[in-house]
Order: C-alpha cells, then sequence, then structure tokens
C-alpha cells in the first residue's frame, strides 16, 4: 500500500492504526489501554492544532492518559511516537474511533467508559497537532550517545558463575524495567539489573550465547555480556525503533526504527554504528520499519516497511552478487546499474505491506500477513508471490513454529483476531486444518522434544487459559489455567524440553515453571510483569519451537 493510495483509503489506513505493545500496569491505570495507539508516527509535518482544541487540556489529558507510555514529549517510550506525519492518512473520525473503542487485534481496550466525546476529540486534535519543538534524531546525535563501557578485550574467557551459559534464561520484566539472568537448571536467579525504559519483549544473541543484545521502544540499543553480567555498550539510534536483528557471523546488528524512517547498521562488537540507510522507495516515499529479521543461510537481513508495499533483503556478505534496481530482464546483460551488493538493499515489490512475516526451513521463502487479512507466499529468490496463504482474519506469522508431520513440514500461527490456530503445509501452501481457542493470544511456542505446542488467549475474556495442542492430531489436549484471572502467555522451554517456563504477566506477576510432560507446576518465581522469557541455547541454535 503506497502512502498516497492509504490517504484515499480509510479502511486500509485502519490496519496501520495499532500494533502489539506492552505497558506497564494493564489494569491499574488507563493509559495501559492506549500503548498501542497509532504506530504510524514519524517525523511531523507543519500540523496545526485544530482551531477549536483547548492545548492546556488536550495536554493535560494526555499527561493523564498517554504520557506514561508515549513520552512527555510524544516521542515514545514503552508505546510508539505520537506524531502527525502518518495521521495525515488517518481522518480524525478514525483516530476518535481508536480512542474510543480499542483495537480488536491489540491490547488496547476502549476509552469510551472513561472519557467524553469532548475529551475524545480534545485529544485527537493535540496528537494531530505538531509539538512545538519538531522531534529530530541525527547521526550526530546518534555517534553522542554511543557509550562503551567496558573494553571487550578486557572481558575474561569465560563465564564467572556455575551454571551452564547455554541454558541461561534472559527474562524482560516490564513491570519495572529490570532484565533478570535465570539459571535453567536450577530455576534461580544469577542477576537481575536495570534495563532502559520499554525494552522490546525479544533480544537477540551473539552465535556463540555470550552477549545479548537489547532494543528499547525509545531507540536505545544495549550490549549485555552474559559472562561477566555487565552491560559493554550502548547507544541510541532513533526515537522509536521496532526492533533488531544480528547477522549469523556475529558482526553485526541491524535496528529498523519507525521513527525517524532508517534502518541503522550498528558493529556488533561495541554497538559503533556503521551505516545509515534512510527508508523510501524509488519515487522518494518514505516508510516506518514494520520489522527486520535474520536470514542466516543467505547472510543477509530481511525487512518488511510499514507504509510502502516492499520487502527489503540486505546482504552482509562482502562477496554478494551485485543489486541491480528494479526487476531486470537478466542482471548479466547489465540492464540497469548495478550497486554493490554488500549492504545494500534488494528490493521485492509487494501487492500488500507485509505486517508480519515468518522465514521457511529454506530461508528461500517469506510467508507475510498484512493486517486487512491478507497472506502470502513470497520467494526472496525471484522475488515474486508464489502463493496465496488460506489464512482469514489476522495471522499472526511472527509467531508462527514449524514441525515435521506424517513427513512434512507444517506451519502453524495464531490469529490475533479469530482466536484460531492455523495449520499449513509448507510443501503445497495448502491450509491444513484450523483449531478455535477460547479467544484470540499472542504466542505459540513448542520444542523439538515435546509432542506439545502450548498457545495463550491472551487477548481474551480467557487470558488465563493456556491451551496445549497435541502436535500429531493437530488437535487441543488439554487447557491448563494456573493463575485465574491472571494474564498467562509467553511459552520458553528449557534447552532439552522438559520444561516450560511461562509468564503471569501482571505486576505483581510470576515466572511459573510447568513440567512438559505431565503438566504439572514445579516452581514460581516472582516477578515483575516478565513479558518474556529467551532460553540462550534455543535461540542460538534457532530451535523450531521457538521465534528467531
Amino acid at each position: 500500500m503506497a502512502l498516497r493510495a492509504a490517504s484515499k483509503n480509510p479502511s486500509a489506513t485502519l490496519r496501520l492504526l495499532a500494533v502489539p505493545l506492552y505497558c506497564r500496569r494493564r489494569h491499574a491505570l488507563p493509559q495501559g489501554r492506549y500503548a498501542i495507539l497509532l504506530a504510524a508516527l514519524s517525523l511531523p509535518l507543519h500540523a496545526a492544532p485544530a482551531a477549536d482544541m483547548d492545548p492546556s487540556a488536550a495536554a493535560q489529558l494526555y499527561g493523564q492518559h498517554c504520557q506514561s507510555c508515549h513520552g512527555a514529549d510524544r516521542l515514545g517510550g514503552m508505546g510508539p511516537a505520537l506524531l502527525p506525519e502518518s495521521l495525515e492518512r488517518l481522518k480524525p473520525a478514525e483516530i476518535s474511533n481508536t480512542i474510543r473503542q480499542g483495537r480488536s487485534a491489540t491490547q488496547m481496550a476502549g476509552f469510551a467508559d472513561r472519557l467524553s466525546d469532548e475529551q475524545i476529540r480534545q485529544l485527537t486534535a493535540y496528537v494531530q497537532s505538531s509539538p512545538t519543538t519538531p522531534p529530530r534524531w541525527s547521526d550526530v546525535d546518534m555517534r553522542a550517545s554511543h557509550r562503551q563501557p567496558v573494553a571487550l578485550s578486557s572481558l575474561l574467557a569465560k563465564p564467572q558463575y556455575t551454571a551452564n551459559p547455554l541454558n541461561l534464561f534472559v527474562v524482560v520484566e516490564a513491570g519495572d524495567h529490570h532484565v533478570t539472568v535465570l539459571d535453567g537448571d536450577r530455576f534461580q536467579p544469577i542477576t537481575r539489573f536495570a534495563s532502559h525504559y520499554a525494552v522490546h519483549g525479544g533480544p537477540k544473541f551473539s552465535p556463540d550465547g555470550r552477549f545479548v543484545y537489547f532494543s528499547s521502544r525509545d531507540g536505545w540499543v544495549t550490549q549485555y555480556d552474559l559472562y561477566s553480567l555487565q552491560v559493554v555498550a550502548d547507544i541510541r539510534v532513533g526515537l522509536n525503533t521496532r526492533n533488531i536483528a544480528v547477522s549469523d557471523d556475529g558482526n553485526w546488528i541491524l535496528a529498523g526504527n519507525t521513527l525517524p524512517q532508517t534502518l541503522v547498521l550498528l558493529d556488533a562488537h561495541g554497538l559503533a554504528p556503521v551505516k545509515t540507510i534512510a527508508v523510501r522507495d524509488a519515487a522518494g516515499r518514505p516508510s516506518r520499519v514494520s520489522a527486520v529479521y535474520e536470514a542466516a543461510p543467505r547472510h543477509s537481513f530481511v525487512v518488511a516497511l510499514k507504509d510502502v508495499p516492499e520487502l527489503w533483503e540486505i546482504s552482509y556478505d562482502r562477496h554478494a552478487a551485485p543489486v541491480y534496481p528494479g526487476l531486470v530482464h537478466d542482471y548479466q546483460m547489465g540492464e540497469a546499474l548495478a550497486q554493490p551488493g554488500f549492504l545494500s538493499p534488494r528490493v521485492t515489490p509487494l501487492s500488500m505491506v507485509l505486517d508480519d512475516f515468518y522465514f521457511d526451513p529454506s530461508y528461500q521463502h517469506v510467508l507475510g500477513a498484512s493486517r486487512s487479512g491478507q497472506a502470502q507466499v513470497i520467494s526472496l529468490d525471484s522475488r515474486s508471490k508464489v502463493a496465496d496463504l488460506p489464512l482469514d482474519g489476522m495471522p499472526h506469522l511472527g509467531s508462527g513454529i514449524s514441525f515435521e508431520r506424517d513427513g512434512h513440514r507444517i506451519m502453524a500461527t495464531p490469529n490475533l483476531k479469530g482466536g484460531q490456530l492455523s495449520f499449513v503445509d509448507m510443501d503445497s501452501w495448502q491450509l491444513i486444518k484450523q483449531v478455535q481457542l477460547p479467544g484470540p493470544g499472542f504466542f505459540l511456542r513448542s520444542h523439538e522434544n515435546t509432542p506439545y505446542a502450548w498457545a495463550d488467549s491472551m487477548m481474551s475474556a480467557h487470558k488465563d487459559t493456556l491451551s496445549i495442542i497435541d502436535k500429531r492430531s493437530l488437535s487441543v489436549v488439554r487447557q491448563l489455567v494456573l493463575r485465574p484471572g491472571k494474564t498467562t502467555a509467553h511459552v520458553e522451554f528449557t534447552r532439552d524440553g522438559r520444561y516450560a517456563l511461562v509468564s503471569v504477566m501482571e505486576n505483581p506477576g510470576e515466572l511459573i515453571v510447568v513440567d512438559a510432560q505431565t503438566l504439572r507446576e514445579v516452581a514460581a518465581l516472582p516477578m515483575a510483569k516478565p513479558i518474556g522469557k529467551y532460553n540462550v541455547f534455543n535461540k542460538v541454535n534457532r530451535s523450531e519451537g521457538t521465534s528467531h
């Protein structure tokens, strides 16, 4: 969906309105429900406030309901920055309706019971107006933010503890902005440290598992040494960052921003900035980044764009073939001017914007979905669509898993709107089966050594229910309620798959350890809203049952 088309198509722009984000006190404060209002944000236009807007009253409403997640300066924090640039594509009525009714595929409930129509109108006008001081984040700002308190050359060669470094869990606690490093054998914390505000729930690891890299919603990237248990580098790459990816050789990190609209390449050994890539199409139309992932067999990063219907592949192989802009008949004939293959985007034009995607095991295909309910299979080699996926609603492919069944590789994905699991044959791209869950959920997880997959229903009235699915019969065999009434989601397995660690996403919350075979609880640790926990071995070895 091109930007110009979006501005003329209200139904299309609605799917850009929100992305799942987490806020600190989901049930305690109204701002928790405001957290995902409008991720369609970047540098501001010269938008004037509505003539009848009371700036003082609107600012007070913002401070009460929005500031905790979106920042006092509207530059973002737990939630995205709230600035007017992308809001030009939305009618005021559409923004007001989102504030009033929320979004079904996010954690944002409506504000109709808390705000009057006039207050909603004031807030709508406020977020459409330009801040007094236009936000900027330049390469100069980024370099000035870079710090490296510990020289990598001074780090010791071995861990400073007795736990197995490959069976550690890194637990992101959103309730008080901390990270816990957990011994995955004894289920005991090794250390706990303060993180940046609004750390994204998906840290990435170096190939050897020694370093973990965090990104925060407000643009910070942090390198943490899991051997010496200390931060070794830090840099702010933007004002609102979607996520990061680490190259399979451990040398590069790519950060995707929504504000400013850039990709930032960092040296993974200390986070020094290497290159900034403006995200825009051939016509100069800018876009926020929707997602960045690493395709190890291809030695490349793959980037989905949120405002332009394109998929980018950026090779970090210094011997990569040249990139020829556009779809040329034969690159050997020199039909277009070549760009170096190393670190130059190779563009795949699409028929829709991708909000979410998943790789097949060969990394030759991307399974992509949009908020409109469309899903496609795209070949990274031919740079074209090869199949439509029969997935209605809003499939969350980024949380998909795959496994072998009867000689076929099966992909399973939850649905953020319909509350069902869909199972797709990855040879024929045909839908095999759909299984209804108690309600919409966000995560699906499994492990090679367990016959079960675990799915939550955290975005429904059954937020406390985990569904256990038999990967052979593709049916729900058990529904597990560990803490009645509490939001329970995000399962991660130990290295051997023997235990499943489950988050109670409350503040205070818990991390519950469950025997993956008997489904009995064996331990519980108090945590401050653990939004995710990540096993080092499973991540660096790309376990089929977890995200990458």
